[in-house]
């Protein structure tokens, strides 16, 4: 997505990725985040840690699909990022308040990871 006299969009970002398979998230449809990455066909993420050592990973590469989002794809990512007992009232608000969602799927191609662990 052009974005004249602007750096590239960098924005927080749930995901879920079970290593060997497809990397997904949900945003919503019309979001900045989700015609960027229609526009170029990939995308990329880096997640870092600070404790107990500095570690962090990028990951980049196609598209492989987009689907409709849904109450379970919710659930599973509430799951990965909040204490249990706050996931149903996550996904209740998530359903009701927030709008409505679709999830990007992607084929990892290209990692780089470095840890810091060691300084």
């Amino acid at each position: 997505m052009e974005r004249p006299d602007r750096a590239p969009l960098t924005v927080p970002i749930w995901y879920h990725y079970t290593p060997g398979g497809e990397l997904w998230v949900r945003t919503g449809p019309d979001s900045r985040k989700a015609r960027a990455i229609r526009s170029a066909g990939r995308f990329s993420l880096m997640v870092q840690r600070t404790e107990p050592t500095v570690r962090y990973v990028s990951v980049e590469g196609p598209v492989t699909r987009t689907a409709p989002d849904s109450r379970q794809r919710s659930w599973e990512m509430a799951e990965r990022y909040l204490p249990q007992d706050k996931v149903a009232e996550f996904v209740a608000y998530d359903q009701t308040q927030l709008g409505e969602h679709i999830a990007l799927y992607m084929q990892p191609e290209h990692w780089v990871s470095a840890d810091l662990g060691a300084f």
